[in-house]
Protein backbone atom coordinates (compact mmCIF):
# COMPACT_ATOMS: atom_id res chain seq x y z
CA UNK A 1 0.00 0.00 0.00
CA UNK A 2 1.26 3.47 -0.88
CA UNK A 3 2.20 5.56 2.17
CA UNK A 4 0.54 8.98 2.47
CA UNK A 5 1.88 12.01 4.33
CA UNK A 6 -0.34 15.05 4.83
CA UNK A 7 0.18 18.55 6.21
CA UNK A 8 3.81 18.00 7.17
CA UNK A 9 6.55 20.62 7.44
CA UNK A 10 9.85 19.53 5.90
CA UNK A 11 10.99 23.07 5.15
CA UNK A 12 14.75 23.67 5.57
CA UNK A 13 15.24 20.01 6.54
CA UNK A 14 18.31 18.00 5.56
CA UNK A 15 16.87 15.12 3.53
CA UNK A 16 19.80 14.15 1.32
CA UNK A 17 19.47 10.65 -0.20
CA UNK A 18 16.05 10.17 1.42
CA UNK A 19 13.93 7.40 -0.11
CA UNK A 20 10.36 8.58 -0.68
CA UNK A 21 9.69 6.28 -3.64
CA UNK A 22 5.97 5.73 -4.43
CA UNK A 23 4.71 7.97 -1.62
CA UNK A 24 1.79 10.39 -1.71
CA UNK A 25 2.34 13.86 -0.27
CA UNK A 26 -0.55 16.22 0.36
CA UNK A 27 0.01 19.82 1.49
CA UNK A 28 3.61 19.01 2.47
CA UNK A 29 6.09 21.88 2.75
CA UNK A 30 9.48 20.99 1.25
CA UNK A 31 10.49 24.61 0.75
CA UNK A 32 14.26 25.18 1.02
CA UNK A 33 14.78 21.55 2.01
CA UNK A 34 17.96 19.77 0.92
CA UNK A 35 16.76 16.79 -1.13
CA UNK A 36 20.04 16.23 -2.95
CA UNK A 37 20.12 12.68 -4.33
CA UNK A 38 16.70 11.88 -2.88
CA UNK A 39 14.41 9.30 -4.49
CA UNK A 40 11.02 10.87 -5.19
CA UNK A 41 10.23 8.69 -8.19
CA UNK A 42 6.57 7.83 -8.83
CA UNK A 43 5.40 10.10 -6.03
CA UNK A 44 2.09 11.93 -6.10
CA UNK A 45 2.51 15.48 -4.79
CA UNK A 46 -0.73 17.32 -4.12
CA UNK A 47 -0.43 21.07 -3.47
CA UNK A 48 3.12 20.71 -2.16
CA UNK A 49 5.72 23.45 -1.89
CA UNK A 50 9.21 22.71 -3.25
CA UNK A 51 10.17 26.36 -3.67
CA UNK A 52 13.88 26.90 -3.12
CA UNK A 53 14.43 23.18 -2.52
CA UNK A 54 17.68 21.49 -3.53
CA UNK A 55 16.70 18.59 -5.78
CA UNK A 56 20.14 18.11 -7.28
CA UNK A 57 20.69 14.62 -8.73
CA UNK A 58 17.28 13.58 -7.41
CA UNK A 59 15.26 10.72 -8.93
CA UNK A 60 12.03 12.37 -10.08
CA UNK A 61 10.92 9.87 -12.72
CA UNK A 62 7.14 9.65 -12.97
CA UNK A 63 6.60 12.12 -10.14
CA UNK A 64 3.40 14.15 -10.31
CA UNK A 65 4.21 17.80 -9.52
CA UNK A 66 1.01 19.22 -11.02
CA UNK A 67 -0.15 22.36 -9.18
CA UNK A 68 2.95 22.28 -6.96
CA UNK A 69 5.49 25.08 -6.55
CA UNK A 70 9.02 24.46 -7.82
CA UNK A 71 9.84 28.15 -7.84
CA UNK A 72 13.63 28.67 -7.59
CA UNK A 73 14.15 24.95 -6.93
CA UNK A 74 17.48 23.50 -8.08
CA UNK A 75 16.99 20.38 -10.24
CA UNK A 76 20.56 20.23 -11.57
CA UNK A 77 21.38 16.64 -12.53
CA UNK A 78 17.89 15.39 -11.68
CA UNK A 79 16.04 12.81 -13.79
CA UNK A 80 12.53 13.99 -14.72
CA UNK A 81 11.58 11.23 -17.16
CA UNK A 82 7.77 11.24 -17.37
CA UNK A 83 7.45 13.66 -14.45
CA UNK A 84 4.20 15.65 -14.68
CA UNK A 85 4.76 19.41 -14.57
CA UNK A 86 1.52 20.76 -16.01
CA UNK A 87 0.31 23.76 -13.97
CA UNK A 88 3.38 23.58 -11.71
CA UNK A 89 5.09 26.87 -10.84
CA UNK A 90 8.48 26.60 -12.53
CA UNK A 91 9.45 30.26 -12.13
CA UNK A 92 13.25 30.69 -11.98
CA UNK A 93 13.80 26.94 -11.63
CA UNK A 94 17.50 26.03 -11.83
CA UNK A 95 18.69 23.23 -14.13
CA UNK A 96 21.84 22.31 -16.03
CA UNK A 97 22.95 20.13 -18.94
CA UNK A 98 22.87 17.07 -16.67
CA UNK A 99 19.16 17.53 -15.94
CA UNK A 100 17.41 14.91 -18.06
CA UNK A 101 14.02 15.30 -19.78
CA UNK A 102 13.53 18.94 -18.78
CA UNK A 103 14.82 20.74 -21.85
CA UNK A 104 13.04 20.36 -25.18
CA UNK A 105 13.66 16.85 -26.50
CA UNK A 106 13.29 17.66 -30.19
CA UNK A 107 15.33 20.31 -32.05
CA UNK A 108 14.22 23.79 -31.03
CA UNK A 109 14.97 25.26 -34.45
CA UNK A 110 15.22 24.19 -38.07
CA UNK A 111 13.67 21.30 -40.01
CA UNK A 112 14.06 17.67 -38.96
CA UNK A 113 12.57 14.21 -39.48
CA UNK A 114 10.02 12.56 -37.20
CA UNK A 115 8.03 9.32 -37.17
CA UNK A 116 4.62 8.24 -35.97
CA UNK A 117 2.60 5.03 -35.87
CA UNK A 118 -0.91 4.91 -37.32
CA UNK A 119 -3.64 2.29 -37.75
CA UNK A 120 -2.77 -1.03 -39.37
CA UNK A 121 0.85 -0.78 -38.22
CA UNK A 122 1.68 1.95 -40.69
CA UNK A 123 4.75 4.06 -39.92
CA UNK A 124 4.59 7.63 -41.18
CA UNK A 125 7.82 9.50 -41.85
CA UNK A 126 7.34 13.23 -41.38
CA UNK A 127 9.30 16.33 -42.26
CA UNK A 128 8.78 18.88 -39.50
CA UNK A 129 9.50 22.18 -41.30
CA UNK A 130 11.54 25.04 -39.88
CA UNK A 131 8.44 27.18 -39.31
CA UNK A 132 6.50 24.48 -37.45
CA UNK A 133 5.77 24.99 -33.80
CA UNK A 134 7.18 22.07 -31.86
CA UNK A 135 7.28 20.99 -28.24
CA UNK A 136 7.81 18.10 -25.83
CA UNK A 137 7.10 17.38 -22.18
CA UNK A 138 9.32 15.07 -20.10
CA UNK A 139 9.62 12.05 -22.37
CA UNK A 140 10.62 11.17 -25.93
CA UNK A 141 7.22 11.92 -27.49
CA UNK A 142 7.07 15.31 -29.21
CA UNK A 143 4.31 17.40 -30.80
CA UNK A 144 4.14 19.87 -33.68
CA UNK A 145 1.44 21.89 -35.41
CA UNK A 146 2.24 20.88 -38.99
CA UNK A 147 4.35 18.43 -40.98
CA UNK A 148 4.83 17.04 -44.48
CA UNK A 149 4.28 13.34 -45.06
CA UNK A 150 7.36 11.85 -46.73
CA UNK A 151 6.64 8.12 -46.66
CA UNK A 152 4.14 5.65 -45.22
CA UNK A 153 5.33 2.08 -44.80
CA UNK A 154 4.17 -1.11 -43.19
CA UNK A 155 5.92 -1.58 -39.87
CA UNK A 156 6.88 -5.19 -40.61
CA UNK A 157 7.21 -5.49 -44.39
CA UNK A 158 8.07 -1.90 -45.40
CA UNK A 159 5.33 -2.11 -48.03
CA UNK A 160 4.55 1.46 -49.11
CA UNK A 161 1.12 3.04 -48.73
CA UNK A 162 -0.40 6.29 -49.93
CA UNK A 163 -2.24 7.13 -46.70
CA UNK A 164 -2.58 6.31 -43.03
CA UNK A 165 -5.23 7.02 -40.40
CA UNK A 166 -4.43 8.58 -37.02
CA UNK A 167 -5.03 6.48 -33.90
CA UNK A 168 -6.59 9.41 -32.04
CA UNK A 169 -8.75 10.97 -34.74
CA UNK A 170 -10.15 8.78 -37.51
CA UNK A 171 -10.76 11.85 -39.65
CA UNK A 172 -7.08 12.89 -39.49
CA UNK A 173 -5.50 11.32 -42.57
CA UNK A 174 -1.81 11.32 -43.51
CA UNK A 175 -1.22 11.27 -47.29
CA UNK A 176 2.20 10.96 -48.95
CA UNK A 177 3.46 14.27 -50.32
CA UNK A 178 0.88 16.36 -48.46
CA UNK A 179 1.10 18.61 -45.42
CA UNK A 180 -1.00 17.89 -42.34
CA UNK A 181 -1.94 20.68 -39.95
CA UNK A 182 -3.17 20.29 -36.36
CA UNK A 183 -5.52 23.21 -35.78
CA UNK A 184 -5.85 22.11 -32.14
CA UNK A 185 -2.11 22.39 -31.38
CA UNK A 186 -1.59 23.25 -27.69
CA UNK A 187 1.59 25.33 -27.18
CA UNK A 188 1.78 24.38 -23.48
CA UNK A 189 4.72 21.97 -23.58
CA UNK A 190 3.95 20.43 -20.20
CA UNK A 191 0.48 19.32 -21.34
CA UNK A 192 1.51 15.96 -22.78
CA UNK A 193 -1.73 14.27 -23.89
CA UNK A 194 -3.18 17.20 -25.79
CA UNK A 195 -3.65 18.71 -29.25
CA UNK A 196 -0.99 18.45 -31.93
CA UNK A 197 0.73 15.95 -34.22
CA UNK A 198 2.47 13.51 -31.90
CA UNK A 199 5.70 12.02 -33.19
CA UNK A 200 9.05 10.50 -32.21
CA UNK A 201 12.56 11.21 -33.43
CA UNK A 202 13.28 7.60 -34.42
CA UNK A 203 11.28 4.95 -36.20
CA UNK A 204 12.02 2.48 -33.42
CA UNK A 205 10.38 4.74 -30.82
CA UNK A 206 7.34 5.17 -33.07
CA UNK A 207 7.05 1.42 -33.54
CA UNK A 208 6.95 0.98 -29.76
CA UNK A 209 3.85 3.17 -29.40
CA UNK A 210 0.84 1.20 -28.25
Amino acid sequence: MTATLKNHDYSFRKLQQANFHDMTFEHVDFSNADLTGANLSNCLCIDCDFSGALLRDAALQGTDFQDCSLREADISGANLFFAMLEHADLTDIIHDDRTTFFDLYCPAEGPFIGYKKCFDYRIVQLLIPADARRTSATNTCCRCDKAKVLTIKDMYTNEPYDEAVSYVDGDFIYRVGEYVVAENFNPNRWADSTGGIHFWLTRKEAEGYM
